[in-house]
């Protein structure tokens, strides 16, 4: 697997960017890279027996990503680091086109200066294909980015992710455990779903197999009927609507991509 490597995870202290510390950690030279101080320093001090160290930075200064590439000097850089709640993207356009574009264009264009990059992984969203929404808009944005960059660059595309901070069981348990009823935006809406686990599994074989242009799909099999799924609870449900920026259904490909997307194990590849 991957070992030996100096490896800068930005967005290093989030639910999918934390595990990605977590697995590397034992093998690899890590750098932790987030705005969140307390999430950082949470992070550091769980791995403090292995060579794991914090910078708390925005990947929006680019001051900050030269200061962090000149010192550290990454093999491997993995973007985790994003805005991602949908609804809020229409609320807020600039941030997320801020963070999500401007920030991971920062990543890209200091990675491209150091000869000792070997990969570059940037995790992108199914909500990158239908691009209904902005946060969708900007994901994909950077998905076009990243692949333009060619050799050692890749992207990954998540589906939901069970058990990340604000995923859709984290938030009906709390609804749950306060009494309130479990929302449902609508009784027709599907999704794909992933573990942690399986996300970390993929972000950790891009950067293993990429060459370069790819992107990266987990075969989440069939996707699931939210409004079922709820109803497992046996708790009482409320419908609130769709709200801005949301689809019933979401996909993992383009329909062109689907055409040229190689099967391996649990992955689609698109070259």
């Amino acid at each position: 697997m991957i070992k030996d490597k100096r490896v800068l995870v930005a967005g290093g202290s989030g639910s999918i960017g934390s595990e990605l510390v977590r697995q590397l950690a034992p093998n690899n030279k890590i750098f932790v890279l987030d705005n969140n101080e307390s999430g950082v320093f949470d992070i550091c001090n769980e791995l403090s027996d292995y060579w794991v160290k914090p910078r708390v930075g925005d990947i929006r200064d680019r001051d900050a990503i030269k200061d962090l590439f000149e010192d550290f000097k990454p093999q491997i850089v993995i973007n985790a680091a994003a805005l991602k709640h949908v609804i809020y993207s229409h609320l807020y356009p600039r941030d997320y086109i801020d963070t999500n574009i401007i920030g991971n264009l920062n990543l890209v264009e200091e990675a491209k200066r150091w000869e000792c990059l070997e990969k570059f992984v940037f995790i992108s969203t199914d909500k990158a294909v239908s691009s209904n929404s902005i946060m969708g808009c900007t994901k994909r944005a950077s998905e076009i980015i990243v692949k333009c960059q060619g050799k050692g660059f890749c992207s990954v595309r998540f589906g939901n992710v069970i058990g990340s901070r604000g995923s859709l069981y984290t938030i009906w348990d709390k609804q749950v455990k306060e009494g309130k009823p479990i929302t449902v935006t609508d009784k027709r809406m599907q999704r794909y779903f992933m573990t942690i686990q399986e996300a970390c599994q993929l972000v950790i074989e891009a950067a293993e197999e990429s060459v370069g242009g790819e992107t990266f799909i987990l075969n989440m099999g069939e996707k699931k009927n939210i409004y079922e799924l709820a109803k497992k609870y046996n708790h009482p449900i409320e419908i609130t609507g769709i709200r801005p920026g949301e689809t019933l259904t979401e996909e993992l490909m383009f329909e062109e991509e689907k055409e040229r997307a190689i099967k391996k194990s649990k992955f689609f590849i698109i070259q």
